[in-house]
């Protein structure tokens, strides 16, 4: 057992939740579920476990918010603390690469990140985007969730970092009806980030070089700056031209062809559908966006 708490948030995820406790039950010093109050059976499983203590938390349509209400409010004990969600576990080498790094750190380090594989289709996605670099490990009261509506990363208050050689699983169980269902709801959250960047809107853009997150992270939003200002409908096309020739999407088969369009055209076309429509509504009005957004959507910016 390492000097480990993982914090897991959960809402009805009776498919995924016994993977991934089980996954690091021999190494976790605790585990913490921030759950969504769940109506399926996703707290009888938990129950099955002693080690696993359950918070529950209204959720407000945003992840940063619910981990770190958990961080303020669980009662951690662990020096190090593993941000996991449900449909994710750690390979049995990353595990291995814990038991070896985690006990000999030295002080001056307080983040470690992690390479994330997806698994799609039950097939490796090994073109396109592999692999994403996550700072998923930090010192407790070293880190929290930096407080944005898409892809947030952990940011660590101090410290460095060091990246780790093996990989954890994103590996969701759903069918492609709830995935693609999963990037309708996400669709709108993205268009208001990508409005956000575009039009100044909240400031949060000028303070993105501030941040103490990965490097792979920082990379990757400066990238997401330079697409904001691009045209409608063209980057998106481009994005997934991008992802399926030149970073390779084509060598996984069918499930490569299928993830690639899904997630880097057709979800891209669909923000940028929600792009159109609330600039039709509201021009480039920063106060009218961030009305329409908080009366339409409930998202505040």
């Amino acid at each position: 057992m390492l000097d480990l708490t993982v914090i897991i948030l959960t809402k009805d995820e009776e498919l995924h939740i016994r993977r991934c406790i089980e996954n690091v039950l021999p190494i976790a010093k605790e585990i913490f579920i921030i759950d969504s109050f769940s109506t399926d059976k996703t707290l009888d499983i938990v129950k099955e476990y002693p080690i696993v203590k359950v918070l529950q938390n209204k959720w407000v349509n945003n992840y940063a918010y619910q981990f770190n209400w958990g961080l303020k409010n669980a009662p951690i004990t662990g020096k190090w603390v593993l941000r996991l969600d449900a449909d994710e576990y750690l390979l049995p080498e990353l595990i291995e690469e814990l038991k070896e790094v985690l006990p000999r750190t030295d002080d001056n380090i307080n983040g470690f990140v992690i390479n994330r594989r997806h698994i799609f289709m039950n097939k490796w996605m090994k073109g396109g985007i592999y692999p994403v670099k996550l700072l998923r490990i930090f010192r407790h009261g070293k880190g929290c969730c930096e407080q944005r509506l898409m892809d947030e990363h952990i940011q660590l208050s101090g410290g460095e970092t060091i990246d780790l050689k093996n990989d954890f699983c994103d590996h969701n169980l759903n069918n492609l009806s709830w995935f693609c269902h999963k990037h309708v709801n996400y669709a709108v959250r993205e268009a208001a980030d990508l409005l956000d960047i575009e039009l100044g809107i909240t400031g949060a853009a000028e303070s993105d070089d501030n941040k103490a997150i990965s490097k792979q992270a920082i990379n990757k939003r400066k990238k997401k700056h330079s697409y904001a200002r691009k045209p409608l409908f063209w980057r998106s096309f481009a994005y997934f031209v991008y992802r399926y020739f030149v970073k390779g999407g084509w060598r996984d088969g069918k499930e490569g062809f299928i993830f690639t369009f899904i997630q880097g055209w057709w979800y891209r076309t669909l923000v940028d559908a929600k792009v159109y429509e609330i600039k039709q509504k509201c021009g480039n009005d920063p106060a009218k966006i961030k009305a329409l957004l908080s009366q339409e959507y409930g998202i505040m910016l």
